[in-house]
């Protein structure tokens, strides 16, 4: 069976498609599947059963990218073309059968939405991603066992969601002080490597003995592998988090500018905290342009954040009250 997959480009719409890929690889054992997707998660799809080509696609001016795309899909024979991005390109193949996310339907978070996509909106499966035993290897370098390592994800790639640096060493100094739910805790930091000056002032705040630099250190894949490794992560919304909620970490999603409802982290035990004022509040505030616009999460404060992560923690070990 011959399979093309129209994902996105972005890292977290992705990750949160994952886990469609992974049911066509289960559902169609041995099928042939081809991936079109953004070349930051190309990496991680790759690694998923059945997988034998990926697409790496990232979008261009006057939809030039669906045209770059044409030639490299056109002369095949397509038994199933799923599409995620509602593209005209399902129509112009070849294909027996066409599945394409369908517009309007009750809101409902992205993992349910692209679920309908092939009609299992009542059983939408969660996000999953995959890794080479060497990825793992890696990783068990990077954090071997031991203490508590809390992942931290302080960066985004857009300013209006990336809650303050300041906030964040703050959130460390209580998680890991005497009192706190993991004293003495390493401290992972993920980040792109573009992303390093956003996470440099909570890199430098943590001592040495306790920090693990995972900023651009590391392959995309890797990095997965060490968010499994991790005890407990704490990040603003990105596709960071989403890889640690699909990693089954413990996840705490730091919301202000996007809405939790629809991009909250998927999973049992995974939570979200916003700022006190709402989406609407912040994205209809005059001037608001999100090209330009600074951080829009200084209204989630440290002491919610730092309740947020300690009902989180007590309920994933099974303490909560």
């Amino acid at each position: 069976m011959n399979i093309l997959f129209i994902g996105h480009t972005r890292l977290g719409d992705a990750v949160i498609s994952s886990g469609l890929l992974g049911h066509l690889s289960e559902v169609h054992p041995g099928a042939r599947i081809t991936v079109v997707c953004g070349s930051v998660p190309a990496p991680l799809l790759a690694l998923a059963p059945g997988v034998d080509r990926v697409i790496a696609m990232d979008k261009r001016s006057w939809r030039a990218h669906w045209l770059a795309l044409w030639p490299q899909v056109a002369a095949e024979r397509w038994d199933l073309v799923v599409d995620l991005r509602r593209s005209l390109v399902p129509w112009l193949l070849r294909a027996r059968r066409r599945a394409v996310l369908p517009r309007g339907g009750a809101p409902a978070h992205r993992v349910v939405s692209m679920a309908r996509t092939l009609d299992l909106e009542k059983t939408p499966p969660a996000p999953r991603l995959w890794t080479t035993q060497a990825q793992r290897d890696k990783a068990a370098g990077i954090i071997p066992a031991g203490p508590p390592v809390v992942g931290l994800g302080p960066t985004a790639n857009w300013r209006g969601k990336i809650w303050p640096a300041p906030n964040f060493v703050g959130l460390v100094e209580r998680l890991t002080g005497a009192g706190g739910i993991v004293p003495g805790a390493r401290m992972a930091v993920f980040g792109a490597a573009g992303e390093r000056a956003q996470a440099q002032m909570l890199l430098d705040a943590i001592e040495p003995a306790r920090r693990i630099d995972l900023v651009g250190t590391v392959d995309l894949p890797t990095a997965f592998a060490c968010l499994g490794r991790c005890s407990l992560y704490i990040g603003n919304d990105t596709g960071l988090m989403h890889m640690a909620a699909a990693a089954c970490v413990p996840t705490l999603g730091l919301f202000g500018p996007s809405r939790e409802q629809h991009y909250a982290p998927w999973g049992a035990n995974t939570s979200c905290v916003r700022t006190a004022k709402s989406y609407d509040e912040l994205v209809g505030a005059p001037g608001y342009d999100h090209r330009t616009t600074g951080t829009l999460m200084e209204t989630l404060s440290v002491q919610l954040a730092a309740a947020g992560a300690a009902e989180l923690w007590l309920r994933a070990r099974g303490e909560a009250a």
